[in-house]
């Protein structure tokens, strides 16, 4: 059994979290970098995931409520009718699995970045985001802030458009739109969607999840797919997730997106997760050229609000793709 990949205390915490089961298999599951992830197989058919906060201390040190938040995020989710793991049990200290965890059901699907439709991939992810923000957020206990503060950006060293940069900061130093807050996934983006026959099987980490500006989750999407596929597959999302909302995205959380991904002089890179979820080959000169003509199709617009429609994309091989740093969130507790 694979058990050992699981420290005595964790196993012991699923044990008797799950009393009426016996383990069977314990599987690591690919792309995640911020916490140890398992997938757990009993004897009876019953599948479970385990996600324990280990990889990342700092995030626990500015967040040392992770496990309870994702354990709230899911039971709100789950009670709106969400496709969504169900909560199990969680430790939010680690005092009896050795660090914060949770434990939840396992859905069914895989996550799928080589979409033999990207058309109806893209409008699938529009529909999921569409009913995640149909969810009401009040007396949700996390409250949104941004990732980035605003007012310490500096100028990109590796960029080609640094004018463009500059006019983005600019802009940034504004005050936001207003927004009604709404119930906000904050780390929407493919690899977080699960697919089963061709349709959205699920929506997994919910860590983030917290009352704010649904054009967050837009823009956080959007320079995902940017990286991943171009312009066009970022424009096509945010043209589906308009026609169900009938809401029009402002460039202002576009921008604020994009400023997420930055980390100082560093360079933005092909993040490993990515490529452990079955796309590989693209290379950093290609994300970071590929965030340039973003953000210069951003500011292309001039009403403030971001304009959709047929984009010309950086080619690179088919089924590359970039992802974000991880970014440690910031949200304030209400």
């Amino acid at each position: 059994m694979a058990a050992l990949a699981l420290s005595p205390a964790a196993l012991d915490w699923v044990l008797r979290a799950v009393p009426d089961q016996q383990l069977r298999q314990v599987h690591p599951l690919p792309g995640s970098t911020s916490a140890s992830l398992h997938r757990l197989a009993f004897q009876s058919g019953f599948h479970a995931v385990l996600r324990q906060f280990d990889l990342l201390p700092n995030w626990l040190v500015s967040e040392p409520d992770l496990a309870r938040h994702e354990a709230h995020s899911l039971m709100r989710a789950a009670r709106a009718g969400l496709p969504t793991p169900e909560l199990i049990a969680f430790d939010e200290t680690g005092a009896e699995a050795g660090s914060p965890s949770v434990l939840m059901t396992c859905l069914p699907g895989e996550v799928d970045l080589n979409p033999p439709d990207r058309h109806l991939w893209l409008d699938g992810l529009a529909a999921a985001l569409t009913d995640i923000h149909a969810v009401s957020p009040v007396g949700f206990g996390w409250a949104y802030a941004p990732y980035s503060d605003v007012g310490q950006l500096t100028l990109p060293t590796w960029t080609s458009v640094p004018d463009a940069w500059s006019r983005a900061m600019t802009q940034l130093q504004e005050p936001p739109p207003t927004f009604t807050p709404t119930f906000i996934h904050r780390d929407f983006h493919p690899a977080n969607v699960l697919w089963q026959a061709d349709q959205v099987s699920g929506v997994v980490d919910w860590v983030n999840a917290c009352a704010g500006p649904a054009g967050a989750d837009v823009g956080h999407c959007q320079v995902n797919l940017a990286q991943m596929y171009g312009l066009e597959a970022a424009d096509a999302f945010k043209a589906a997730y308009e026609r169900r909302t009938g809401q029009h995205q402002h460039r202002y959380w576009d921008l604020l997106g994009l400023a997420d991904f930055m980390n100082g002089d560093e360079p933005p890179h092909v993040y490993p997760g990515w490529p452990a979820l079955g796309l590989t080959g693209l290379t950093d000169e290609v994300v970071q050229t590929r965030l340039d003509r973003y953000l210069v199709r951003l500011l292309g617009d001039d009403n403030g609000t971001s304009r959709s429609g047929s984009l010309l994309s950086l080619e690179a091989p088919a089924g590359n793709v970039a992802a974000p740093v991880r970014r440690l969130p910031r949200l304030r507790k209400t």
